[in-house]
């Protein structure tokens, strides 16, 4: 695969240049990105969300002061960035925060960052061709990150097997559910190409719309109201005031109908004090897994008849491609929605849509044109076709005779 060429030339100097933003946190970084930033981050295997993020937020680098790819298993970020023309330095190290100044102009090539005539980070320069080499190296030790994916689902079972078994602790939302479609929105992997999908879907069905953190957001942006939003720490510790944004907004907050907050298994969430000085009620679920994990069971658990996520994770990739500690949450979570559970790329093949009152007349109304001239074209039609062809005449011409 080829991707776009990446070296440019600023200021009649060679390279790629732009306004330095740093965090150690990606997430929290995202916020404050504007295009043609150069994104200064601490991310070992960078994943898809992330980078999508990037990618939209409109960088034209990313620096990372640890390796985008380490081996342990294909993440799927890097790639999405080259692919995007996104020049990649990494393993540039930790100083190169204390070296960089947040805002300042810096200028990369051939792997070296410089401020002004200043070097202040070296690292390496990923090519396309790198990258794939890499993420075939990753998939070769894929045997071993299953190993212990087998054993950490089985400790994630027995220390949740009551909630993922008996659905203890799953609290009975206040939105009707019961014998409904519900549609849960994450704001993560092609998320408003599965919104634009499923658009018909939603205004013909009206199914419960629940909003995972900041997909709360993507809803409304949807031009939809969500029902319920899912919040855990993540979407609570920071704000939706940004595309890339990965909490919810205060807007998306108010907005919804019900909020259902997850906690860890002690029953403390890091920011809950946002959604009292918001005045939002809510309900807490304690669960060790991810928020779009509760938000599945929330939806099962209630008596959804189908279950349709959006932005979520449906290939094997996918699945690795996320934080380790959510992977056996997650995979068990599925198995526990079981056959109600729908990805929003195959909704538009499995429904045509609500026949329309319209459709039925326009059908009715070519039934009849096509009888019409099928009896037209016999020598008894024909008669009949003359016949009323000389009473619309008398009509008209005593039409005219009223007005003369």
């Amino acid at each position: 695969m080829k991707f776009p060429s990446r070296q440019t030339v600023v200021d009649g100097e060679p390279g790629v240049s732009g306004v330095a933003r740093m965090d150690r946190r990606t997430p929290s970084l995202l916020r404050r990105l504007r295009r043609g930033d150069v994104a200064v981050i601490d991310h070992l295997d960078l994943d898809r969300a992330s980078a999508q993020a990037l990618v939209e937020a409109g960088v034209v680098a990313v620096v990372n002061a640890s390796p985008f790819i380490s081996g342990r298993y294909p993440n799927l970020g890097p790639e999405l960035l080259a692919r995007s023309g996104v020049v990649l330095v990494d393993s540039v190290g930790s100083e190169v925060f204390s070296r960089i100044s947040d805002g300042s102009v810096v200028r990369i090539l051939d792997g070296v960052v410089h401020q002004g005539d200043t070097e202040v980070a070296s690292g390496h320069e990923l090519s396309s061709d790198e990258i794939g080499s890499l993420m075939d190296q990753a998939r070769g030790g894929l045997a071993t990150q299953l190993e212990s994916f087998t054993h950490n689902t089985t400790e994630f079972l027995r220390r949740e097997q009551e909630l993922l078994l008996h659905g203890q602790g799953v609290p009975r939302t206040r939105t009707s559910v019961d014998g409904r479609p519900v549609v849960v929105v994450v704001r993560g992997y092609d998320y408003r190409e599965d919104l634009r999908r499923l658009r018909r879907y939603i205004r013909e069905q009206r199914p419960v719309l629940i909003g995972v953190d900041a997909g709360a957001d993507a809803i409304l942006a949807a031009h939809h109201r969500p029902d319920v939003v899912v919040i855990g720490e993540g979407g609570l510790a920071t704000s939706a005031t940004t595309e890339q944004g990965s909490g919810v907004s205060d807007r998306a907050l108010s907005a919804a109908r019900e909020v259902v907050l997850h906690t860890d298994r002690s029953g403390r969430a890091i920011g809950a004090d946002r959604l009292d000085r918001l005045g939002v009620r809510y309900q807490s679920m304690a669960a060790a897994g991810t928020s779009e994990d509760v938000a599945l069971l929330l939806a099962d658990e209630n008596g959804a008849n189908l279950v349709i996520a959006v932005g979520t994770h449906a290939t094997l990739d996918e699945f690795l491609d996320r934080q380790r500690s959510g992977l056996a949450s997650t995979f068990l979570t599925r198995l526990r929605v079981g056959s109600k559970l729908v990805d929003a790329k195959g909704v538009p093949q499995l429904y045509a849509g609500r026949t329309r009152l319209w459709h039925l007349l326009l059908v009715l109304l070519a039934g009849i044109v096509a009888l019409c001239v099928a009896i037209a074209a016999t020598p008894v039609g024909g008669d009949w076709w003359n016949a009323i062809g000389g009473w619309l005449s008398d009509v008209l011409d005593w039409i005219q005779g009223l007005f003369s």
